[in-house]
């Protein structure tokens, strides 16, 4: 059942998204479109009251809670940029904005791009790790939460992978590609 509430929140998370930046923009109501922008992080809200009452009424903890704490934690780290991308493109879109920005090609931009995202990764990391030692302490029973516990080591393999982008870009950033010559 968690999983199936997971998914309705990520579908929840596009739908707030999409109607707000309609409203926003072909449609030109502007406080209403930001008002369901501003309603995004309330889907997280429905699935983290989701996976507490769950394990409160005695759930034994699974895969899917520690997905939960997974999807909180990198909703709230990345959500907020999720959004900013979704209305740089529906600005450029419908009411004629700046080309979106897509990300650094090389050098030291490229880096720090790069650091920043880790840095966002681990904001998701140790949010939903928080989450998973919560719900550890809530269930009360060693037995009832093992399946969290192997969630905490996931998410730190995830994390360590994760590292190994900015790492390699500041060892040896990307360059730009020199364009054939034309003789």
């Amino acid at each position: 059942m968690l999983i199936a509430v997971i998914a309705g929140c990520e579908i929840g998370f596009w739908v707030v998204l999409a109607t707000g930046l309609l409203a926003r923009y072909p449609l030109r109501l502007r406080r209403t479109g930001a008002t369901l922008l501003l309603c995004v992080p309330l889907v997280d809200l429905v699935l983290l009251a989701a996976t507490a009452v769950d394990l409160r009424n005695g759930a034994t903890a699974s895969a899917a809670h520690g997905l939960a704490a997974a999807y909180l934690g990198y909703s709230v780290a990345f959500g907020h940029s999720m959004v900013r991308w979704a209305d740089e493109h529906f600005a450029h879109r419908f009411a004629g904005g700046p080309p979106p920005r897509g990300r650094p090609a090389y050098g030291r931009a490229r880096t720090r791009h790069e650091w920043r995202e880790f840095g966002k990764a681990a904001v998701a990391t140790a949010v939903a790790c928080g989450l998973l030692l919560a719900m550890i302490v809530l269930v009360g029973d060693a037995d009832r939460s093992q399946a969290l516990r192997g969630w905490l080591a996931r998410l730190g393999a995830i994390l360590a992978i994760w590292s190994l982008w900015p790492i390699t870009h500041t060892l040896w950033p990307a360059k730009p590609k020199e364009r054939a010559r034309r003789g």
